[in-house]
């Protein structure tokens, strides 16, 4: 397979692979973008749909009974997932992630993820199984992902407080039911496990103090709470930079409250800062997309529900691989495409914002955030 030479035409024209002198090569191996980024990790949306209508992300508004979600059809199949996800392995990719929408919504995913897990990279290990989900299914489910090969999941909750958490996912959704998802999840062996909370100014900031008492109280280390800066994702969320609460602000009311260490990135592309409770009772985290971007370091590919491949979050447009995969393309063809898309990857959207003045931040509609995970 390596020593194969494909030429560019149908390859290039189906999927807007970037101008490289000469042939497509290479269909295997690690791969570097124009900014020195490996390929490590690969976030795979299984469905774009949600059953939350959180403001941030898809507002109520916008997502009404009207909105037309993509059909069955459209949907990636788990087998074409799976033969993706070979291929990125086989560029380097350590880490699969599976996000929605609400990725427990789409019906067996225990099938997919049985499927993925045993996928090893080329040194012969397993790889890194995690799932993003918002908790609302968890408890029912935790059992079955775990015996199915799943390692790990991340939780989205924004409140620990009932009445701010219903108004912010928008559907009366009971904290009670996601705490008892984390619960469950511990409990068959799907941890330790990071909660995400979205801070949103004036809406829950109130809630950055008890949640930490929460998780500190009643995990012994084994929930790592983690805080987001509210992003411009996507185009239907009315994000206004007044209402982003700097993680440097977050931290200095951790800090009032017990202190806290910094600590060492563990791995080359993580998003989160990472601090250590002094007292030994665990660790928080702060991902700064806003005000401290880490593009720099972002090996990070993501690939959409119906086949899109997109290079960041913030994209305005992804990179047709279903076509070539219902159109009959080999391995080696999918695998050089992977390959010549990533090299010649040179998205860093969060520096550009950072660098320009308020007015002039890039203004190009970008993905939304429900149809390719965060």
């Amino acid at each position: 397979m390596a020593d194969t030479v494909i030429p560019l035409t149908d390859l290039r024209a189906r999927t807007r692979v970037p101008a490289i002198p000469g042939e497509l090569q290479a269909p295997t191996g690690e791969v570097i973008d124009r900014r020195g980024r490996a390929l490590r990790d690969l976030r795979i949306s299984v469905t774009d749909r949600c059953n939350f209508r959180c403001s941030y992300c898809m507002p109520k508004e916008v997502f009404d009974s009207h909105y037309k979600f993509l059909p069955q059809a459209e949907l990636l199949s788990f087998e074409e997932i799976t033969r993706l996800a070979r291929l990125f392995v086989a560029h380097g990719v350590q880490k699969l992630r599976l996000t929605g929408g609400e990725p427990l919504l789409r019906r067996h995913l225990e099938t997919l993820i049985e499927m993925l897990a045993a996928l090893r990279t080329p040194q012969g290990e397993a790889l890194d199984l995690t799932l993003t989900t918002n908790a609302s299914l968890l408890a029912r489910k935790a059992q079955a992902l775990k015996d199915a090969g799943l390692q790990r999941v991340t939780v989205s909750l924004d409140a620990l407080d009932d009445a701010v958490f219903r108004r912010m996912n928008d559907v009366d959704f009971p904290v009670a039911d996601v705490l008892a998802g984390i619960e469950t999840a511990l409990k068959v062996g799907l941890g330790p496990i990071k909660v995400n909370m979205v801070v949103k100014r004036g809406v829950n900031e109130q809630e950055i103090v008890p949640m930490v008492r929460h998780f500190r109280e009643h995990y012994g280390g084994q929930v790592t709470l983690r805080f987001i800066e509210y992003m411009d994702v996507g185009a239907t969320n009315g994000w206004r930079m007044d209402e982003v609460l700097p993680s440097a602000q977050v931290l200095q009311r951790l800090q009032a409250l017990s202190p806290l260490d910094a600590l060492e990135h563990s791995q080359t592309g993580e998003t989160a800062e990472r601090w250590a409770w002094r007292d030994g009772r665990g660790q928080i985290g702060l991902i700064s997309s806003v005000t401290r971007a880490f593009c720099s370091d972002c090996n990070r590919a993501r690939l959409s529900t119906e086949g899109q491949l997109y290079h960041c979050l913030f994209a305005h447009s992804g990179h047709d691989l279903r076509s070539l995969l219902r159109g009959g393309a080999s391995d080696e063809q999918l695998s050089t495409v992977i390959g010549a898309l990533w090299r010649g990857r040179d998205d860093r959207y969060s520096e550009l914002r950072a660098a320009a003045p308020p007015d002039d931040a890039p203004q190009q509609r970008r993905v939304e955030m429900h149809y390719i995970g965060g």
